[in-house]
């Protein structure tokens, strides 16, 4: 800053006293007579930086205002911009705290829902942008796009029992059940009011929420909630890493949502993207005319495949920014974990990009050293604050150790999803049963690596959408066969070892892929075989959440032992999941044919029942609950000394339990 403006302010500072004297008579209209609220000394950077950063309502030296600060360090100039200034940036020029590159500015009067933005010059001092803050707690709705004063702490939270109670319900060994959610197409409002397009997060609280309970998940997973100008995008292209979309309503509205799924038992995921963020123009993009949040550098600037800008976590201030955001939605919005989108597209420098277009890093590898950095500082710090919440990391280019406590081997991460595990399986239930025979393989390898990470099984929207065709449609076959099918895989998944995704639309049996502008077909559920699906997915959360079999060891390979690994020619597996006190067998048939008196092998003596069969009629199927018990004989089948004989029907999942 110009020392002329320094002694222009300082010239300009009176007492609040007179200062409020003289606005009462309408006198002056100037906004810099009190002093600088945020001084090199009070400016708070940091994984806190939103405390300082962004937009303030407070009351400074007396007098109620708004505290404006942004870092734009190369900026010539920045002003506030809004609707109580006419968006002229020649009424309210930032001052600059000295060696910070943060522009700060107490603007009395201003109150909650102010629309506004930064107007920042650039170096030439000619070209002008408007800039939405990206410390901004709230945004307006696409298409427009200014920011909009908050008050950060006027909900009252009723949560705090079921905050204290996490430390025991999130751990590896718990049962954990996702419904991943699309939240502006899960429902849309039954009437056309005015111009009310989505159920906002109250009505999502009465209708949402109620749903994913009795269905039995564990937790809720919105796509992406950070603001975002472009629906098409899902969220995953955003403008906003502190303000949760106004699609569906305030902060404060979406703080209830939470507040009311914990009131019902159930833990929210964020889906979170610190990898990327979008060009348009008012978003971080050149945010004070250089390459700010973004690397300068071509080969590290952008993702080419996505068309958006890369964050640069070479620079301490993006990291601050990332990890602050992170630590935000914790902290004033009590959520219970982070799945952190687009791993791969950080921890390699090589990701999208053509082999000749990308540079190595330093000791000439393509690893992102400071992402790696990054990660083990993010989750270090998420774990130290908010004991019992979840970490859970999308990497599908097989980084070496996602997952684990050992901070100096691993990113720190709680959990990975099992991308492996996906693409194998669904690779595998997109074959005809003849070929099956010759993929066997395919389906087995996943537990070579099952326990080298802390797994979450996903079938998300990705699998859904962009002609990969739904779930029920991906197998062939007559649609009763696929139904099948369908309840084979979901029952197979429920019992293979990790935690359970399912993509909203799923448990309906979705007969089109996902389209984000229009909501579930829930008209679905008047036919029977949709609404029996539904049925069996409710059957398969209770039975998984009560079975402490299939879950107390998802990390560990003492929890798992395979019975039949290599039954090919009947395209049939069968294993045991193994808890600390009981164990569950699990056995599949995914070929079109009934197996009588199938001989399975058993680890112990004693009388086996069939818990659960994805082939009862209750669920779509066709025979009945099996009541019947089987008495294991001696005699070593497959790898166990024991069996029992049993008819294991086509295109079916089984679970068995030895009585007590």
């Amino acid at each position: 800053m110009p020392a002329s403006h320094t002694n222009q302010r300082q010239n300009q500072q009176v007492s609040a006293s007179r200062f409020r004297k003289e606005q009462s008579s309408s006198k002056i209209s100037n906004r810099y007579f009190l002093k600088p609220y945020l001084t090199e000394k009070t400016l708070q950077l940091g994984t806190t930086s939103y405390e300082s950063l962004g937009a303030h309502l407070i009351t400074h030296e007396g007098v109620q205002g708004v505290n404006f600060a942004v870092w734009a360090p190369h900026a010539s100039s920045v002003s506030v911009v809004g609707d109580f200034n006419d968006w002229n940036p020649k009424h309210d020029p930032m001052w600059q705290i000295a060696q910070t590159g943060v522009w700060e500015l107490f603007i009395p009067g201003i109150k909650e829902n102010t629309y506004y933005q930064y107007s920042i010059c650039h170096a030439d001092k000619k070209t002008r942008v408007n800039k939405s803050d990206p410390y901004a707690f709230y945004s307006e709705v696409r298409p427009k796009k200014a920011s909009i004063v908050a008050a950060r702490n006027t909900y009252t939270w009723r949560d705090a029992a079921f905050i204290k109670s996490r430390i025991s319900k999130y751990a590896v060994n718990k049962p954990i059940s996702i419904y991943e959610v699309h939240l502006g197409s899960w429902k849309l409002p039954t009437s056309n009011e005015g111009s009310k397009r989505w159920l906002s997060y109250r009505e999502l609280a009465k209708t949402l929420i109620p749903y994913v309970k009795e269905m039995g998940y564990t937790h809720i997973e919105p796509l992406p909630i950070t603001e975002h100008p472009h629906d098409g995008s899902w969220g995953y292209q955003l403008t906003g890493q502190f303000s949760p979309t106004s699609r569906f309503g305030s902060p404060d509205d979406f703080k209830y949502f939470i507040d009311e799924a914990h009131a019902a038992g159930l833990g929210i995921i964020l889906d979170w993207v610190p990898g990327h963020f979008a060009k348009d123009e008012h978003g971080l993009g050149k945010f004070d005319g250089t390459a700010l949040y973004e690397s300068s550098d071509p080969a590290r600037s952008e993702i080419p495949s996505w068309g958006t800008y890369s964050f640069d976590l070479d620079k301490k201030e993006v990291r601050d920014f990332l990890l602050s955001s992170a630590y935000f939605w914790f902290k004033e919005y009590h959520i219970d974990g982070l799945r952190v989108d687009a791993v791969s597209s950080m921890v390699y420098l090589d990701f999208s990009y053509e082999d000749s277009a990308w540079k190595p890093n330093a000791l000439g590898g393509n690893e992102n050293l400071s992402a790696v950095t990054f990660f083990k500082s993010l989750n270090r710090l998420i774990h130290s604050h908010f004991p019992g919440v979840m970490m859970i990391a999308e990497e599908s280019n097989g980084w070496p150790r996602v997952t684990g406590p050992n901070k100096k081997q691993s990113l720190g991460f709680d959990f990975k999803w099992n991308m492996g595990w996906m693409h194998d399986t669904l690779t595998y239930f997109k074959e005809d049963f003849a070929g099956r025979t010759n993929h066997h393989s395919t389906l087995t390898f996943p537990l070579v690596y099952a326990f080298n990470e802390s797994h979450v099984l996903p079938f998300s929207h990705d699998e859904v959408v962009h002609l990969k065709r739904p779930l029920l449609l991906k197998s062939l076959g007559s649609r009763a066969s696929q139904f099948s099918q369908l309840r084979s895989l979901y029952a197979y998944m429920f019992s293979h070892p990790g935690k359970k995704l399912l993509f909203m639309g799923s448990e309906l049996g979705a007969l089109t892929e996902w389209n984000e502008s229009t909501e579930l077909d829930w008209s679905l559920l008047k036919k029977v075989p949709h609404k029996k699906l539904q049925a069996f997915v409710k059957k398969l959360n209770s039975l998984y959440t009560q079975t402490p079999a299939l879950y107390e060891k998802d990390t560990t390979s003492d929890g798992f032992e395979w019975i039949s690994v290599s039954d090919s020619k009947r395209s049939v597996i069968s294993y045991i999941r193994k808890g600390k006190k009981e164990f569950v067998i699990s056995v599949s048939n995914f070929s079109e044919k009934t197996y009588e008196n199938y001989a399975l092998g058993v680890p112990k003596l004693g009388t086996y029942k069939v818990i659960l069969s994805s082939d009862e009629v209750a669920f779509g199927g066709t025979t009945s609950k099996q009541t019947h018990a089987y008495e294991a004989k001696r005699g070593k089948t497959d790898t166990q000394p024991y069996f029992i004989t049993l008819n294991v029907p086509a295109s079916t999942t089984l679970y068995i339990k030895k009585e007590a």
